[in-house]
């Protein structure tokens, strides 16, 4: 996760303000609109992870998606030089509360997903990774880890309909939905995790009858009575 946040800011460094102010690869979003999420994640992130540490369950956002769509509509705007420092402070923070948790806090619940503080790390691995393609500046899915496309690939396979098989060609991973008979599709890892997470594979993966629609982003499943 380190080496993912570093990358993310040797990516930003000499941006300027005519550049955060562009469009981003995500239709209806600024690049600055792009750095106001992963800015605002990490602060999201790291309110979680202190509340965890101490035993406590809060919301990623009190108030639900929109405050954070708020949030990220009120920032945008920012300065390069303001939001190069308000993602390196809150994700300053972040790393310093993860550094804090010992073997057994990584279990601790969280409310993001229902998951455990473990989770968090994931997600944000995710978030880091496919918003630097989305900020179009040069980072594409090729840059992206092994091991996080084929993350992505175990997230993201819901999306897909029952029965489909995915076949990586360059590493020896292969998935299934379900069982049953449905489309085979394959590719090298970062093409079929690009795939499915709506960006642009270097070689689109292929299926014989053609590549299945992909279905929505997995949601957010309601907080467990345990977990409100």
């Amino acid at each position: 996760m380190i080496e993912a946040h570093r990358a993310l800011e040797r990516l930003v460094a000499g941006l300027d303000d005519q550049q955060v102010a562009e469009a981003s690869a995500l239709p209806g979003w600024s690049r600055g609109h792009v750095l106001a999420h992963l800015t605002d994640n990490a602060r999201m992130f790291a309110r979680l992870a202190e509340h965890a540490l101490r035993g406590e369950l809060v919301a990623g956002y009190d108030g639900g998606m929109a405050e954070r769509n708020a949030i990220i509509e009120a920032t945008a705007g920012r300065s390069a030089a303001e939001h190069r420092a308000e993602l390196a402070g809150h994700t300053a923070h972040l790393e310093a509360l993860w550094a804090r948790a010992g073997e057994a806090d990584w279990t601790r619940p969280v409310t993001f997903r229902n998951a455990d503080l473990a989770a968090t790390v994931w997600a944000r691995l995710r978030e880091a990774w496919i918003h630097m393609v989305d900020l179009d500046l040069g980072v594409r899915p090729d840059d992206w880890p092994e091991e996080l496309a084929a993350h992505t690939i175990d997230f993201l396979l819901c999306r897909l309909p029952a029965g489909t098989r995915v076949r990586a060609e360059d590493v020896p991973r292969q998935w299934s939905v379900d069982d049953g008979p449905g489309a085979e599709v394959t590719g090298r890892v970062r093409d079929l995790a690009a795939w499915l997470a709506g960006r642009t594979p270097t070689v689109v993966p292929a299926a014989a009858q053609g590549l299945p629609a992909l279905g929505p982003w997995p949601p957010h499943p309601p907080p467990r009575p345990d977990r409100a």
